[in-house]
């Protein structure tokens, strides 16, 4: 069956929603007027200026792109230098947007002096405007330095899925009240510690409300419920091209059966001998021998292509 728009409005160009470029004052102005922006964690430029354009705050260069771009079955796989390279691409597709980048496993935990060179390439080589990494109130030393540094963080708390190996898995945090009040623990150090962000993943709506009420800085939500500052989801789920995405994301399109039903229409053209398209054709030589002439012969100079 075509997935092929059959109204001519489902085609139309969307306008940009966002008037101006989103920085962190822009967050912190739509928290303080209780208004809500999008997150979508995405790896190319193409996607990148789409969900820009249909009015996407916040775009994320997400460690997950080890598992649905690279195909390996862990974001800990993710390699440092390509997160890099997915960070400037997105930056280059929506420079409106506000661009995080995610510090892979391992970039930031075995010294200080490694953690602080790799947040400055994310900075420098990849433009991003904030670093997120995965964290608890003991990271909160290494934060305080990369905000004197001058590098803007946004801290990752409840479940994390880099240290999901020690779990067996990934695992809902939050869930006991012990587990809430660390959760809130962790926020709370690290905006002491200057997490200019947080984001909040995998815990009950409840925890997530704690610790908006424990923080002034703008959460982040994933599978945290509604209430949060701001949403974020991985693109791919989003579009329906995941085959088994987390029961908290609910798709908003069918990519994967679009997706295939273009290669299938595709395999079809080739087999038919009729691939579609508008095709190149040959010049007339003589023709434009001859008009070059009849220019010439009245004055006018030669068009003649060479």
């Amino acid at each position: 069956m075509s997935t092929s728009p059959s109204n001519p409005e489902d085609r139309r160009v969307i306008e940009p929603r966002l008037t101006e470029p989103v920085t962190l004052k822009t967050l912190k102005r739509l928290k303080a007027r209780a208004e809500r922006f999008a997150c979508l964690a995405c790896y190319d430029a193409t996607t990148a200026k789409l969900l820009h354009k249909a009015g996407v705050h916040v775009l994320l260069a997400g460690d997950s792109a080890a598992q649905v771009v690279l195909g390996f079955d862990r974001t800990i796989s993710m390699p440092i230098d390509f997160a890099i390279q997915i960070t400037a691409a997105i930056k280059r597709g929506a420079p409106d947007a506000l661009i995080m980048a995610d510090m892979p496993f391992l970039s930031y935990h075995t010294s200080v002096d490694t953690a602080m060179n790799n947040a400055g390439r994310f900075m420098t080589e990849g433009n991003a405007d904030v670093i997120k990494l995965e964290a608890d109130e003991t990271f909160a030393p290494l934060i305080d330095r990369m905000t004197r540094a001058g590098i803007p963080i946004c801290a990752h708390i409840g479940c994390k899925p880099q240290t999901s190996s020690v779990t067996g898995g990934p695992v809902a945090a939050g869930r006991t009240a012990d587990q809430l009040q660390q959760v809130v623990n962790d926020a709370v150090a690290l905006e002491q510690a200057g997490a200019v962000l947080i984001l909040v993943e995998a815990v009950p709506p409840e925890v997530a409300r704690a610790v908006m009420d424990a923080v002034s800085v703008p959460v982040i939500g994933i599978g945290a419920g509604n209430d949060c500052d701001g949403q974020i989801l991985v693109v791919n789920d989003l579009l329906g091209m995941t085959e088994h995405p987390p029961r908290f994301a609910e798709p908003a399109a069918d990519l994967s059966t679009a997706i295939y039903n273009a290669g299938v229409t595709w395999v079809q053209r080739i087999n038919n001998g009729q691939i579609g398209g508008v095709h190149y054709t040959m010049r007339d030589e003589k023709a434009d021998k001859k008009d070059a002439k009849q220019e010439n012969a009245s004055g006018r100079p030669g068009s003649a292509k060479h």
